[in-house]
């Protein structure tokens, strides 16, 4: 019993998630649009 609890909250939990990182998809995107053109640096080892 507390196996399929503890499976259902994981599922629970996953589908919440998920959920969340859909709906900010379009904003994540907009910001990565928005530091390429103002020449944010790609990482370590970029060199301008």
């Amino acid at each position: 019993m507390a196996r399929r609890l503890l499976i259902a909250q994981a599922v629970v939990a996953g589908a919440v998630t998920l959920g969340l990182l859909l709906k900010e998809i379009p904003g994540i995107v907009r910001e990565i649009r928005i530091w390429r053109m103002t020449g944010f640096p790609a990482g370590p080892g970029h060199r301008p």
